[in-house]
């Protein structure tokens, strides 16, 4: 592995080892008339990873605010096939045995309510955190409660003074894109209930080196997460994993199910990854 870099790791505080470095690039989603070409935003994309948390992350991450906006280009409820995938994710997680009598489902990056309206059109008790304005403004018009905010620790506080704790913390294809990761498990800690689970999924870094599909890296995600990883993440907050789901979507990706540590026995899944990951050389 080469030197480490004077960037330190957004998780673990400790410098990076450079791993690949692309040169400047545009945004994925910059999509600019041909009058703004001469105005396009570019940055040093380059990858790091740091042993002490696992984390394989980007050196340099654009402004949020530049990438999340009222001009937000991908609308999830365009594709079919993310359609079918978060109908099947929402029953799951209704099937899961981990809801009590009148559940409450926050999702952070709900987009156009793609998942939500699976729980809203139950009248099911949900909130959307979404902070692309347009895309939040087509949640709530389908009926989907959304705000749109970027997650915090301290709008996690707000939440439960207004909603209560939640029973389901969801995301899918947006953890990846936080560079205050770290903020955003301290929030999630003090709004699941007790009882309740964290389940997300996003690209999965074993599927990324098997096929060598570095492209994950173009869509601004500035990490790219192992088992591993989320586990040195969320045990920072006495939050544990209890189960791994591998996933099709997105040339692989992992959906990671956690909660209060303790709270639930541990799946075999979280065992078998991890050995996995180890013997891949994630560690």
């Amino acid at each position: 592995m080469s030197n480490r870099s004077t960037w330190k790791c957004r998780i673990s505080g400790e410098p990076l080892f450079p791993v690949l470095d692309f040169g400047l690039q545009p945004l994925g989603n910059g999509f600019l008339l041909p009058e703004q070409f001469d105005k396009e935003y570019f940055f040093h994309m380059q990858v790091g990873f740091d042993p002490e948390s696992n984390m394989f992350q980007l050196l340099e991450q654009p402004n949020p605010e530049q990438m999340f906006h009222e001009n937000y280009a991908f609308f999830s409820g365009t594709s079919r096939f993310m359609a079918l995938h978060f109908e099947e994710f929402a029953n799951r997680v209704k099937a899961s045995g981990f809801l009590k009598a009148d559940p409450f489902f926050v999702e952070l990056g709900c987009n156009d309510g793609i998942l939500l309206r699976h729980f809203a059109k139950e009248g099911m008790h949900h909130l959307g955190v979404e902070p692309s304005r347009n895309v939040a403004t087509v949640a709530n018009e389908q009926g989907v409660s959304t705000i749109s905010e970027f997650f915090t620790a301290e709008l996690a506080e707000q939440i439960v003074k207004e909603h209560g704790q939640a029973d389901a913390f969801l995301a899918a294809n947006v953890m990846c894109h936080i560079p205050t990761i770290r903020n955003v498990v301290k929030g999630i800690k003090p709004l699941l209930k007790p009882t309740g689970v964290v389940q997300f999924e996003d690209p999965y870094l074993g599927d990324v080196l098997r096929k060598t599909s570095y492209d994950q890296l173009y869509d601004e995600h500035v990490f790219l997460f192992s088992a591993l990883s989320i586990q040195y993440l969320f045990a920072l907050e006495d939050l544990e994993l209890i189960d791994l789901q591998p996933q099709g979507t997105h040339g692989g990706s992992m959906r990671y199910v956690l909660a209060h540590q303790g709270a639930y026995p541990q799946q075999p899944s979280v065992a078998a990854i991890l050995g996995e990951e180890k013997a891949q050389g994630l560690d």
